[in-house]
């Protein structure tokens, strides 16, 4: 066979898209081909001709063609081509009886033929002889835009279109358009407002109806709006309330007064030849009840709201009227019963509330046999009595057909899976449940009312769920005894309930007693009320607001949900998944005249909305096609509903009535894909037996007899479909169609295989389907009913059961669809493009793998075992249907093998799938992409079907295993993911050292290894495993080692062959079980590159069982050869969790841990460092008590520096911080007591104070001395704030006793021995001293030194520098190798900086550069010179700069633990020198750490080396100073006193002040005074020589003379420069600023003397205290104080000295000024 390129290139036109016609059934006829140049395809047939679309959107018409303008006759026998359309390319082409349409490209649309009634949507003519443009325009929309449309129908008076956007546009005239108008024709396209907001699928017309496809609404998942609770046109309000007792009545009688009603002049004909019409001639004008809705939107111009009434019908006259209707034309309707004594349904009449989005499709606006009447006719019956005469005469009439037909309507209604099965129904899904007869008028009387959402109704739960109004038929019982066991069941109702959910179960038998059609509602809790009606009685019982027997709105309730079961095994129990797959969730919606039943709602009645056809819901309606007066649905499981006129037999059965859809009578095996249907006739396209489909006809037998002048006469006609016998001549038929009397298929011959491939693909997939719908239907529908079924299951089974079910619906839905879009390939394009099989394989693939995993979890736990008795009670002893259904070839199996072997079918379809794909690529030539599509989707199917088939044998291999296994073992270790892969009963493994007598059997499993002994097993699982072989040269020994968390041990072989066969079986299941395919084993494309050794690390979790410190935790996370490694969480049963790193089994690095404390109903949390399992380093513990601990630890206890804060508030908390050893504080540690108002700085042991210390109080006391045993214990010194002392003994706190000095402000004291708390009374034994006048300070006896006995500097924050000098990797200070402690910082810095990365937000832009700067480490070689110190100068202080560096963070903690000493209460002016000497001994200890740094530096007060010279310099004279110069000293202040100073300066500043204060007061008090003076007043008071008076000044740029009243203006730059010392930090910043001072004063001078000059002391002393004085420095003293204690030793005799000695005297001077 040759090879073609593509399947429709090279087919010549002449073999595709053939056209045959012909009329009737008889075994004569002969079809007649329809010769044409160019394929067909699509053909439309009309009453009396026909309208061919052929390649290249061409449009030809054939038939009687009247429109046609032509000479002679109006008859085309054959095909003219339409010319006009020939610059258009039409895609769509539709015939009405006598007018014809077209869809172009770019969604015009074109129509030509009779327009009498406008259905050419053209005004003014009454024909449109050629195609005319007609404009579809949506008005809405602002500016207005033309509608896209899709594809058009045509009636007889009326056409359809669907647009682009899914929506319905109609014109012409009658009720069959669907549109709220009752003017006709309707000349301009409407849009159907009705079905607006739903995705209507297709549309077709009969000759006075109109059918609609429709996809089903997808539940909300939004809580959905309420409906308006206002009338759209009037405004008022729709529904009305009253409270009676326990339960709220809604009525909605409000009737719009400008309601628009159709009128009925076009229905006429409906009524002719009726039996009864001379009964009811005299109402025929207005006598059928419309449908109709509250217009959706009063400004719509589609709904004319404004158009009065019809004149027949005045506003005033009643309006309540009830819909009743029989089955024939005669009993057509019943249109006005207006006595106001006994109202029929009294303003209960269906006012449906509109939702734009209509959230409720299944809610549908008549249910099956219902109309919902809103009529506004005069009542055409002179009283009541001949009302009751009627409605007795008409049940009268109807009873008897009434019982005769109950059974086999309750038949139909539940055919082919039809949800009246409990089962079936899902919350999400909206099925149909009609199960009401047919025939009685009354009993098909249904009123709908809608939902009443009002501000009162929300606030009553009861009134919120009652939401429609239904009436049901309920067999053989009256209203009364409905209502009277509602009421016995009220009472079990204990509480007002607004949820559904909390009362299903009571209510679930009630509501399958009274087996009430459920309508479930989506989202919006819609709940049906019950109104029954009596049979037994010819009067219609009054339910209104005003019935004499109420029933309460919450019993309603209970009567109307439907039971339903958890397990979704109708198609649409499973959301889609696909939303370009066709959809199976669908609903047929009808609309137009009904007096043939064709619209199929049971009855005659007209409709003018269109109405949801509630038989078909759950059907999967696939297409629809209408005849001139009856109606077909093709379903997804190819069979056919038909209903409507069957006077010709053309629906295809006997069944009746025909007012319902009835499934068409076919044998067994015949599927249909495709219907047509003409006037009296229905044309079915089915697959047989062989690929060729095969053509069914039903309907009228026609013959023409050309002697008789064509006249056509009608003759007998089929009692179901019979086969056309010249379907095999025809070809490979792709679609048929019918209309008139004629019949068309458009046929293909089968070149080069590419047709016969395509038809056996879709074939094959439409039989699977069906086959899929049996088992369905047949085995687990009434295997489901069975009420024992999960009992005898039990509950594993019973889940496995359901999963299993739902795989299957959801894998049979995949089909469905699948089927749908291969069916309207082969109708369209017959092309591979858009074949979901190749475009959504994967889709497949998952479907049947886990379909495949379903099954095999079921047989794995016996589940077909425990089947088989549920299988013999439903279906009798040896369950025939499961023997059946299964196909199986073997006689005998037992019903266990053939369900299993039922449920593994669709795997085998797989291999068709691959089969069939592969002879479509075979079409192809080699080298096309088509063919290498369909090769790789074929193979991939091949293969997946070889894995599923792999994984059922697994399947199989572990159910034999589990018979035959041990029973007691066997209910632990059973479980439905779990394959046997090997085991060693044959004794191949055993356990090395093991007892003589002891029974080892390891089973390896898909997800464990467990070894069992006599009654005892262990289970190891597989992704916590490790093994690996032993070498065998030292031992001649097999074995393999296995690892497993908490143990590990030797297994033996016997042979080689054995140990390799282990190896490898648990290498690849512990590889299956860590990449998650334990369950479903290797998937088909992972074979390849498979690893033969699973990786030693990997993530898995496990429990731990043996008693250590981790028995029964759970870890999740890294592992490493059997211990866990890297991140991982680990969990305690008690509630303990750990989260961080893990290194060889123990928490290391950083970690999380939370220890829950159960009397505090609360948790300690640790966040910090781990080292070997235990709390190690740096971290955070927060105790369930509220106390914070921030520091180091040591084997989980708290060792080294830390601070512990305690208190509620953050802003009250005591706070410790300083040294703490084995969780007790001891060392040097600062004590903030918020309770006490003290402050302690001194020694601790064991959590007591203990040695030295001070502490100051708020109230300014301060004490230093000894402590003991917490206590002040020992010699002390106490000062209080007006420098009153005491000196001597102390045994408590503030408590004197023994010897001592009391010395007073005034220097008197008091020497003996004391006791008593100080500031109470004191008990003194001692004397008295007044020292004299003349005594000199040195000879007083008590001078007091303070700090003599507080801790000294060098002893505080040991902890501190400590952990510093580890971090750089020494033990002690100074011991250490400098190249480690360089190491250790390049390693801080990294894993900071990787952690910084990780979470970027913690450092800035400047920090990040920071980082990257201290990467480069300061290298020299030689002696360092000024250059390399200025470069470790920089280095310091970014290093400073950064808490990641150890020096930074050294600092800061230093920063931190002094400003805790000294602020609060520690602002204490005493601690000033001890404040001073702190900062000295930080300076002394960091340069430690920087000369051990960078060991090349000189030692503190050494010069730098001097810079090489070259040699030229070396000889210029005068080089070589005898004194090193300023600047080349190393000195620790200079190196590290700008990084530390400026964020110490606060506290330290503070007690600066604090002490000076008194100095500073005199000093300023003098400043105030002097500054009162004008400039040369003051300078000649300070005696500045004359010379150096100013006499210009500068002021704002110009030149001023001083005169005596100039002020603040001589000096000025030198002022402000003097005032610029507050603003620094260091001293040698301040220094700084004072020889800039006297720069400035110099540089005013020597303009004044015009010469060079020479400073004394004597002439520069008045001048420089005349620019202190204008600087008005607030705190110079403790200026001056801060300089002098912490200035560079080796500037004190340079000229910085001098400078700041002249400024000290200047603040001397200042102070003891006199003014006189």
């Amino acid at each position: 066979m040759e090879k073609h390129k593509s399947s429709s290139e090279e087919d010549s036109s002449g073999e595709r898209g053939l056209l045959h016609k012909w009329r009737g059934y008889s075994y004569s006829t002969t079809p007649d081909r329809v010769l044409l140049s160019r394929p067909v395809l699509q053909a439309a047939l009309g009453a009396r001709h026909g309208v061919l679309l052929v390649e290249g959107g061409q449009v030809y018409s054939f038939g009687e063609l009247p429109w046609k303008q032509t000479q002679g006759s109006s008859v085309a026998a054959e095909p003219i081509l339409e010319a006009v359309l020939s610059e258009q390319r039409v895609v769509f082409v539709a015939a009405g009886s006598a007018h014809s349409g077209v869809v172009t490209e770019d969604g015009g649309v074109h129509m030509w033929g009779e327009n009498n009634h406008g259905q050419c949507g053209l005004s003014g003519l009454s024909v449109i002889p050629n195609p005319t443009p007609v404009g579809v325009v949506d008005s809405e929309t602002m500016p207005s835009q033309t509608v896209k449309i899709q594809e058009v129908a045509c009636g007889d008076e009326h056409t359809l279109a669907l647009s682009a956007m899914h929506e319905v546009w109609a014109w012409g005239s009658g009720c069959q358009l669907g549109l709220n108008t009752s003017t006709f024709p309707v000349w301009k396209p409407q849009k159907v407002e009705y079905l607006a907001g739903r995705h209507v699928l297709q549309v077709v017309c009969g000759a006075s109806h109109s059918l609609a496809l429709v996809r089903c609404l997808p539940a909300p998942q939004e809580p959905c709006k309420p409906p308006p609770d206002k009338c759209g046109q009037c405004h008022q309000l729709l529904y009305t309330m009253t409270d009676k007792e326990d339960h709220v009545i809604i009525s909605d009688g409000h009737h719009c007064p400008q309601w628009v009603e159709l009128e009925n002049t076009e229905t006429k004909s409906g009524l002719e030849g009726s039996p009864d019409q001379g009964s009811l001639g005299k109402t025929g004008k207005n006598s059928l009840l419309e449908l109709s809705e509250i217009p959706k939107s009063p400004t719509s111009s589609t709904n004319p709201a404004s158009t009065p009434p019809s004149s027949s019908t005045p506003a005033s006259e009643p309006q309540n009227q009830p819909p009743v209707y029989g089955q024939e034309p005669a009993d057509l309707s019943i249109t006005g019963l207006n006595e106001p004594e006994d109202p029929v349904i009294n303003g209960e009449a269906c006012v449906e509330a509109s939702e734009t989005s209509n959230s409720e499709p299944d809610c549908c606006k008549a249910s099956s046999g219902s109309v919902l009447g809103t009529g506004m006719k005069s009542s055409p019956y002179p009283d009541e009595q001949a009302v009751k005469a009627y409605l007795k005469r008409l049940s009268d009439h109807s009873l008897p057909e009434h019982t005769a037909k109950t059974s086999s309507t309750l038949h139909s209604a539940q055919l082919s899976g039809d949800p009246a099965d409990a089962f079936t129904c899902n919350p999400l899904i909206p099925v149909a449940q009609s199960v009401t007869p047919m025939g009685s008028a009354l009993n098909n009387l249904v009123v709908s009312c809608a939902s009443a959402v009002g501000e009162r109704v929300a606030s009553t739960y009861e009134a919120l769920s009652l939401r429609k109004v239904i009436g049901y038929w309920v067999p053989g019982e009256g209203r009364e005894r409905v209502e009277e066991r509602l009421r016995q069941e009220e009472p079990m109702q204990g509480k007002k309930s607004s949820s559904l959910g909390d009362i299903r179960e009571e209510e679930a038998e009630l509501s399958r007693r009274l087996s009430l059609p459920g309508l479930l509602s989506q989202g919006v809790p819609s709940i049906a009320v019950a109104m029954v009606i009596d049979n037994a009685e010819p009067q219609v019982k009054a339910s209104s607001s005003t019935a004499a027997t109420e029933v309460s709105p919450r019993l309603l309730r209970r009567t109307s949900r439907p039971r339903m079961r958890a397990v979704p095994l109708a198609s649409g129990g499973v959301p889609e998944a696909d939303t370009h797959l066709p959809s199976l969730q669908t609903e047929v919606w009808s609309w137009g005249r009904g007096q043939e039943g064709q619209l199929g709602h049971g009855d005659l009645v007209p409709r003018a909305q269109p109405v949801c056809i509630k038989s078909l819901n759950g059907k999967e309606v696939l297409r629809v096609a209408a005849g001139a007066h009856h109606s077909l649905a093709l379903t997804a499981q190819s069979q056919v509903f038909s209903w409507g006129c069957n006077t010709s037999g053309q629906l295809g059965h006997m069944e009746s009535p025909t007012t319902f859809p009835h499934l068409t009578k076919l044998s067994e095996g015949i599927r249909v894909w495709d219907i047509g249907a003409g006037q009296q006739h229905t044309l079915l396209l089915a697959d047989g037996d062989c690929i060729q489909p095969i053509l069914y006809y039903s309907g009228q037998q026609v013959k023409d007899e050309v002697e008789q002048m064509g006249e056509e006469q009608t003759g007998e006609y089929t009692q179901q479909p019979v086969l056309l016998p010249f379907c095999m001549n025809l070809g490979y038929v792709s679609s048929v169609c019918a209309g008139g009397q004629i019949c068309a298929a458009l046929a293909d011959r089968n070149v080069m295989g590419f047709i016969a491939s395509l038809h056996e693909l879709v074939a094959t997939e439409r039989k699977y389907y069906c086959k899929l719908s049996n088992i369905k239907r047949l085995l687990l529908q009434p295997l489901l009913k069975l009420d024992s079924l999960s009992s005898t299951l039990g509950q594993s089974s019973a889940g496995l059961l359901q999963n299993l079910i739902g795989r299957l619906s959801r894998l049979s839905q995949l089909t469905g669809q699948n089927s749908a879009l291969l069916s309207s390939i082969l109708r369209r394009s017959r092309d591979i493009r858009g074949l979901a099989l190749l475009d959504d394989a994967q889709l497949f693939l998952d479907s049947y793998s886990e379909y495949c995993t379903a099954v095999c979890d079921l047989l794995v736990m016996g589940g077909f075992q425990a089947l088989v008795k549920p299988c013999n009670d439903v279906f009798g002893k040896g369950a025939e249907v499961v023997q059946r259904l299964s196909e199986c070839s073997e006689e005998g199996l037992p019903i266990a093998d053939n369900l299993a072997h039922l449920f593994y079918l669709p795997l085998k379809h797989l291999h068709e799938y691959g089969r069939l794909l592969l002879k479509l690529a075979t079409c192809y030539e080699v080298h096309s992409v088509d063919y290498q599509k369909l090769q790789d989707a074929s193979s991939k199917y091949e293969s997946m079907a070889l894995h599923l088939k792999r994984r059922r044998k697994d399947a199989e291999y572990t159910l034999h295993f589990w018979k035959t296994f041990p029973g007691k073992m066997t209910d632990s270790l059973r479980k439905p993911s779990r394959r046997l892969i090997c085991e060693s009963s044959n004794k191949a493994l055993s356990l090395q050292n093991a007892g003589r007598f002891s029974v080892n059997w390891f089973i390896l499993f898909n997800d464990a290894l467990v070894h069992a002994q006599f009654s005892t097993h262990h289970i190891f699982p597989l992704a916590t495993l490790w093994v690996e072989p032993i070498s065998e040269e030292n031992t001649g020994l097999y074995g393999l080692k296995v690892t497993s968390p908490e143990e590990s041990f030797t297994l033996m072989t016997s042979l080689p062959a054995e140990k390799a066969k282990w190896l490898r079986s648990i290498n690849q299941a512990v590889e299956q079980a860590l990449g998650g395919q334990g369950h479903d084993g290797i998937s088909p494309s992972a074979g390849l590159t498979q690893r033969v050794d699973p990786p030693i690390s990997r993530t898995a979790s496990y429990t731990f069982y043996k008693e250590s410190r981790l028995k029964e935790a759970m870890y999740e996370g890294r592992w490493v050869s059997g211990k866990p490694h890297g991140r991982g969480v680990v969990k305690w049963p008690d509630g303990r969790m750990y989260t961080g790193t893990f290194k060889n089994g123990l928490e290391d690095g950083i970690g999380e841990y939370v220890i829950p404390n159960k009397n505090l109903n609360s948790f300690d949390h640790y966040q910090g460092q781990w080292k070997d399992g235990k709390m190690h380093g740096f971290g955070t513990f927060k105790y369930a008590s509220g106390e914070v601990y921030e520091g180091l630890f040591q084997d989980n206890l708290r060792h080294g520096h830390g601070m512990l804060s305690s208190g509620k508030l953050n802003s009250s908390l005591s706070v410790f911080i300083g040294q703490w050893q084995y969780d007790k504080k001891s060392g040097y540690g600062i004590f903030d007591d918020i309770t006490r108002g003290e402050k302690y700085m001194g020694m601790w042991l064991d959590d007591q104070r203990q040695g030295n210390g001070v502490v100051v109080t708020q109230f300014g006391l301060y004490y230093e001395g000894a402590f003991s045993n917490n206590k002040m214990m020992g010699t002390g010194v106490l000062l209080s704030e007006d420098d009153t002392t005491f000196e001597g003994e102390f045994s408590e706190d503030w408590t004197l006793s023994g010897k001592g000095v009391l010395t007073m402000p005034n220097g008197d004291y008091i020497e003996g021995s004391f006791s008593g708390v100080w500031g109470t009374g004191l008990k003194i034994s001692g004397s008295y001293y007044k020292p004299s006048l003349y005594d000199s300070d040195k000879d007083t006896p008590n001078a007091l030194k303070l700090g003599r006995i507080a801790v000294h500097s060098e002893e505080k924050w040991k902890a501190v520098f400590v952990e510093c000098w580890n971090s750089l990797g020494c033990d002690s200070p100074g011991l250490g190798q400098t190249s480690i402690a360089w190491d250790n910082i390049a390693i801080s810095l990294t894993a900071n900086r990787r952690q910084q990365r990780d979470s970027p937000e913690l450092l800035s832009r400047s920090h990040h550069k920071t980082l990257e700067s201290l990467e480069f480490i300061p290298q020299h070689v030689g002696p360092v010179t000024l250059e390399v110190y200025h470069t470790i100068r920089r280095y310091l202080v970014k290093a400073c700069d950064t808490p990641l560096h150890p020096l930074g963070r050294l600092v800061e903690t230093l920063v931190s633990v002094y400003r805790m000493t000294y602020v609060g209460v520690g602002a204490n002016r005493r601690l000033l020198p001890q404040a001073v000497n702190e900062i000295k001994s930080y300076l002394c200890r960091i340069f430690q750490l920087v000369r051990f740094l960078f060991p090349d530096l000189p030692e503190e007060g050494c010069s730098l080396a001097e810079p090489p010279k070259e040699k030229s310099d070396s000889d210029t004279p005068g080089k070589h100073p005898g004194s090193p110069k300023p600047g080349c000293v190393v000195s620790s202040s200079a190196l590290l006193l700008p990084v530390l100073l400026p964020r110490l300066y606060p506290p330290l500043f503070t007690l600066y002040a604090l002490d000076k204060e008194k100095e500073d007061d005199v000093y300023w008090e003098c400043v105030l005074r002097l500054n009162k003076q004008p400039d040369l007043a003051l300078l000649a008071f300070l005696g500045v020589q004359q010379k150096f008076w100013p006499v210009t000044v500068t002021v704002h740029g110009e030149k001023q003379q001083v005169i005596s009243s100039t002020k603040d203006a001589c000096f000025a730059s030198a002022v402000e420069t003097l005032q610029q010392i507050s603003t620094t930090f260091t001293p040698s910043d301040k220094l700084q600023v004072i020889q800039l001072t006297f720069e400035e004063i110099t540089q005013v001078v020597l303009a004044l003397l015009k010469q060079d000059f020479l400073w004394s002391m004597d002439d520069l002393f008045p001048v420089f205290l005349f620019v202190v004085l204008r600087a008005r420095i607030r705190n110079l003293g403790s200026e001056v104080s801060l300089i002098e204690d912490l200035m560079d030793p080796c500037v004190q005799h340079g000229e910085h000295g001098i400078m700041f000695t002249t400024l000290k005297a200047c603040y001397y001077q200042i102070q003891h000024e006199k003014v006189t």
